[in-house]
């Protein structure tokens, strides 16, 4: 297969696989969406989703976080790490969102990236998932499996989501990547499949025998 036929073969494989796509993270609008996505920076979905509840009855709008002292905050999210980190961006973006936006997630990349806490990768979760707009956010585990499966040789994320863009149509943008971590998380692992196990990259590369050396992101 060429890379074409590789990401042709890819998209259809996961559909099959994962026809719904249900977002990972627990959330009930676009500003929940936001803040779990912020709170899941170096830790997993399943972590956040065992503490947004808490946090969530408390305040889930940014007037009602606003209002929340920092430390207060930090207390709640503490067991999934870089709690003053988090719990500062959080209230902050809250402040700003109440101050700029009338208490809205703003539908805009630049606005989304200029939130404290708030890179390109949230901002393209926030912008896909929340509003529909087509967004292909690439972590670390996206950057692995697109360069085992042969789709990038990006250095970075950014360049790997530049090359996956180049790759599919915009309008499979939101559902491909969801469905990307779903199957790494199930069959493509960091310590699972090294490029040789799973059956995408079998399928990809019958004669690959060594493991792929994947590049920092």
């Amino acid at each position: 297969m060429d890379k074409r036929q590789r990401a042709q073969y890819i998209r259809d494989r996961l559909e099959q696989l994962y026809p719904v796509t249900k977002i990972p993270l627990d959330h009930r609008d676009p500003y929940t969406l936001l803040v779990a996505v912020v709170l899941s920076a170096q830790c997993t979905d399943k972590k956040v989703n065992e503490v947004t509840p808490q946090l969530f009855a408390l305040a889930d709008t940014p007037a009602a976080m606003a209002r929340l002292p920092v430390e207060e905050i930090q207390a709640m999210i503490r067991p999934l790490g870089l709690a003053p980190q988090k719990a500062k961006a959080i209230s902050g973006l809250s402040r700003i969102l109440i101050a700029r936006h009338a208490g809205r997630v703003p539908e805009d990349f630049a606005e989304l990236e200029a939130l404290p806490g708030v890179g390109h990768k949230t901002a393209s979760v926030v912008m896909s998932q929340a509003f529909g707009h087509p967004a292909f956010p690439v972590d670390t585990h996206i950057h692995r499996l697109a360069q085992r499966w042969g789709l990038t040789s990006g250095r970075n994320v950014a360049q790997t989501e530049r090359d996956l863009k180049q790759l599919f149509p915009p309008d499979s943008w939101n559902l491909l990547h969801l469905r990307i971590i779903f199957y790494g998380r199930e069959h493509c692992t960091a310590r699972g499949c090294d490029g040789t196990v799973c059956e995408i990259c079998r399928m990809c590369f019958p004669r690959r025998r060594q493991p792929v050396a994947i590049k920092r992101a």
